[in-house]
């Protein structure tokens, strides 16, 4: 079975996701701030993650920072997940090292899409 971590400082964002994942066989794990999603993916080394570019403690971008640098998470496919799309945003995280980029409001299909596509 494979593991998804969803980093979101919104608890029904990530239960939202979550819930969607986990009707689809993967197992879920959630981090509530960077912090936490840089804690968590380290000890618990999922297959995939979506971190929410907009977090307390470490944003997104500063956690796919810290996470590229060490060989474990170089390759994993890691989604960035926002709220607040400006032009050139999509760019800036793929060039962060993001693998996928999905916009608030989730589109489900879209999501479902995405992970499939990148854990084949």
């Amino acid at each position: 079975m494979k593991t998804v971590l969803i980093a979101d400082d919104n608890p029904a964002g990530r239960e939202l996701i979550g819930t969607m994942l986990q009707s689809c066989g993967y197992l879920v794990l959630e981090a509530a701030d960077g912090i936490d999603a840089l804690r968590q993916a380290r000890q618990n080394h999922p297959d995939f993650l979506i971190l929410d570019l907009h977090m307390p403690g470490l944003s997104g971008l500063e956690v796919i920072a810290e996470l590229r640098k060490e060989d474990e998470f170089a390759s994993i496919p890691i989604v960035a997940l926002t709220a607040s799309a400006m032009k050139g945003d999509r760019e800036l995280a793929l060039s962060a090292g993001f693998t996928g980029y999905i916009t608030k409001p989730i589109r489900m299909s879209e999501l479902r899409s995405e992970v499939t596509r990148l854990l084949q």
